[in-house]
């Protein structure tokens, strides 16, 4: 039996998505990028499922898109590629910001092109020592797609998107980590179990009020004071209604930790 390209891992509330392919790098086919879609998906639609982390297996985290096989076969028509990238590698960035459970990245090795972006998509990073990261478009002369243009301005500024994009030069997890693109880096042998450490740490807590914040901050780079505000107030008006804010406050009242279930 042919063993997955996507391994799906369960533990206590988390689910972990580990890609399969190391003798490419982890290089990502249409046939795991619609996988991890599905399952993060039903990631946000399984209440036993709180956090969800991404990592690969072997030296890389992900090379990028596999591009082998994925040539011209007759003419190309206008609209092709803008269709190809929205149904795509856009589609993927998507269901990771969209998913309504913690998604962590834990970066073991290269992450370029799609890959360094499907980790900058994360809501938190976790990279290897040994991790890169490389903006790997400009080497090939192509412009950077699945969602980079989008996520690297928002958070590392304008100028510093340029210089990775420009350059394309590999960024060093401890460079990256200065940078704002990595919240942690750990050593190589120390990555799952931090990475599973904090996914537990989340999947114990509030899980709606989570999602509600991950969506606020989200949208929060992409809209005016006022339009956020209203928003915060109505994630919140929302919230309170979940059994873990009302335990939330009363163990505050009753001077005790909360017993957060995820509902």
């Amino acid at each position: 039996m042919t063993e997955a390209a996507v391994l799906r891992t369960t533990g206590v509330h988390v689910l972990t998505l580990t890609l399969n392919r190391p003798e490419s790098l982890n290089a990502l086919t249409a046939g795991q990028r619609e996988e991890i879609i599905r399952l993060l998906s039903e990631a946000s639609a399984t209440a036993d499922i709180r956090a969800v982390v991404i990592t690969g297996r072997g030296r890389g985290f992900c090379s990028g898109a596999d591009l082998r096989g994925t040539g011209p076969t007759g003419e190309r028509l206008p609209g092709d590629v803008a269709r190809t990238l929205r149904t795509g590698a856009q589609r993927l960035i998507t269901a990771v910001l969209d998913c309504e459970k913690p998604v962590i990245a834990a970066v073991n090795g290269t992450a370029a092109g799609l890959g360094a972006h499907l980790a900058f998509a994360c809501d938190l990073v976790l990279a290897a020592a040994s991790a890169r990261f490389i903006e790997v478009f400009v080497r090939r002369g192509l412009v950077p797609d699945g969602g980079g243009a989008y996520l690297l301005p928002r958070l590392v500024g304008p100028q510093r998107a340029k210089e990775l994009m420009f350059f394309g030069d590999a960024l060093s997890a401890p460079d990256a980590e200065r940078l704002g693109l990595v919240n942690r880096v750990v050593r190589d042998e120390e990555l799952e179990k931090t990475a599973r450490a904090w996914a537990e740490r989340l999947a114990c807590g509030p899980t709606r009020a989570l999602a509600l914040t991950k969506q606020l901050v989200n949208a929060s780079m992409d809209t005016d004071r006022t339009t956020a505000f209203a928003a915060e107030a109505a994630a919140q008006e929302i919230n309170m209604t979940t059994a873990d804010a009302q335990d939330g406050v009363r163990s505050f009242v009753e001077r005790r930790d909360p017993r957060f279930r995820g509902r």
